[in-house]
């Protein structure tokens, strides 16, 4: 592999980009710690020392309030501005100094943009818009035709080819847009505010079909919004820009529970954190666990030392094979029987450590256990209590909390008598406690 490909798709070194006079000396002053509102009058730092590096294949989004240098950073990304300092790299290509020419090979063959407005060719055809990257290239008629439908069937305007971009709704000539960039087939895309045109509703739809698109394409995506939710929706990793400066990058994750600063903390304090956070964000150590080769006695051990009344059973590669109860258990202890196989019962419900909170309550609510939270392999990897899924939403009780369960377990003082088990003094004192508590309810 050539350092080329090893280096990431895109990275910036402490840009600038000052309008006005004298723009090195502000540059400078800058440097040495000038306040961005000291410089001359006329003269004003839009983009202040950014640096950053964007990953292959991440949707990388830079967010922030208006004047913030947000929109300015991303057109010195593929040269629409020149920068003032600083120096800007596509896939270890350098960008900044190269000649007119140049430049346009990258852009015309490296990067494309998406636009708040569409910028569609208002004469052009539907599929003609979307070709338009090809022509430019000089790629034959019928080719670049082929590809555009192919495209436009991609983004969901199959048969919409003929039409005029004034004939569609504004979701779809976003869609457009997004479709001539893509048939470009550049290894970076540029979106700048690129659904904030929209109606809510539909930048909702084309923010899921962004996504569903990225998890077919890989593309490497740089997205401008100012819409935190928007941001910590898409982005695998976020830019916050105040006053033309990168005050944090980290993930959504990273953004929402660890604020670089009491600006940040003030921006995330609204945002929607069930759609945010992620089952693999909340989750706890499984327990109770044992394998299928455990036994009943070993289950119902584990179920008395966490005080649950079931358990989770997995194979030898923690793979997750379903539950056995407290009472089932110690039946089969009671009939002699040393497996766990007859009493295995399916798991209520099962969640991807990548789905968000959104999407767990009403598992959650339908789960008489914890949410169990697998792999791809279908491998145990955490569980979710439903008073953990409530507190990671906000304050709340503890997330250790032990869940109230609709059957209580077993007292200790059973378990210990089916076991064959002597407790210790201090057992002997708690399991009289649970016992008193729970005797009334289970017997």
């Amino acid at each position: 592999m050539t350092d080329n490909e090893n280096a990431p798709a895109l990275r910036a070194r402490n840009l600038f980009k000052i309008f006005g006079k004298r723009t090195q000396d502000a540059v400078e002053r800058l440097r040495s710690g000038t306040p961005r509102d000291e410089l001359d009058p006329g003269t004003t730092a839009a983009v202040i020392d950014a640096s950053f590096e964007v990953r292959r294949g991440e949707i990388f989004v830079v967010m922030g309030l208006s004047g913030s240098g947000k929109s300015t950073l991303i057109r010195m990304l593929n040269g629409l501005l020149e920068t003032t300092s600083g120096e800007i790299e596509v896939g270890g290509d350098e960008i900044t100094g190269v000649t007119p020419s140049r430049l346009r090979a990258i852009r015309r063959d490296r990067v494309s943009m998406v636009f708040q407005h569409f910028a569609l060719l208002p004469h052009r055809t539907v599929v003609a818009n979307v070709a338009y990257p090809l022509e430019l290239r000089g790629t034959s008629s019928a080719e670049r035709m082929a590809k555009a439908e192919e495209v436009l069937d991609m983004v969901g305007l199959a048969g919409w080819g003929d039409k005029l971009p004034s004939e569609l709704s504004g979701g779809m000539q976003q869609r457009v847009g997004i479709a001539r960039a893509l048939a470009a087939d550049t290894d970076i895309l540029l979106m700048d505010e690129a659904f904030s045109a929209l109606d809510p509703l539909i930048r909702r739809e084309m923010q899921e079909q962004l996504l569903e698109l990225q998890r077919k394409l890989r593309k490497t995506i740089v997205f401008i919004t100012h819409d935190l939710n928007e941001a910590m929706f898409l982005g695998d990793r976020i830019a916050v820009m105040r006053d033309g400066r990168i005050v944090q990058i980290g993930t959504p994750e990273d953004i929402l529970t660890d604020p670089a600063n009491d600006y940040v903390e003030q921006f995330v304090q609204d945002v929607d954190r069930a759609r945010v956070l992620t089952a693999g964000n909340v989750m706890e150590r499984p327990r109770p666990v044992v394998t299928e080769s455990g036994g009943p006695r070993r289950a119902l051990r584990e179920m008395r030392d966490a005080y649950s009344s079931a358990a989770y059973v997995v194979d030898r590669d923690r793979r997750l094979l379903g539950i056995v109860n407290d009472r089932d258990a110690m039946k089969q202890i009671r009939k002699g029987d040393n497996t766990l196989t007859p009493i295995l019962k399916p798991v209520p419900q099962s969640v991807s450590r990548d789905d968000v909170l959104m999407d767990l309550f009403v598992p959650s609510v339908e789960s008489q256990l914890p949410l169990a939270v697998t792999d791809e392999q279908g491998h145990l990897v955490g569980i979710i209590p439903r008073i953990t899924l409530l507190a990671a939403l906000g304050p709340g009780p503890s997330a250790t909390e032990e869940m109230t369960l609709p059957v209580p377990p077993l007292s200790s003082a059973e378990i210990d008598e089916v076991l064959g088990e002597t407790a210790t003094a201090a057992g002997d004192a708690h399991a009289a406690v649970l016992n008193d508590a729970t005797e009334g309810e289970v017997r």
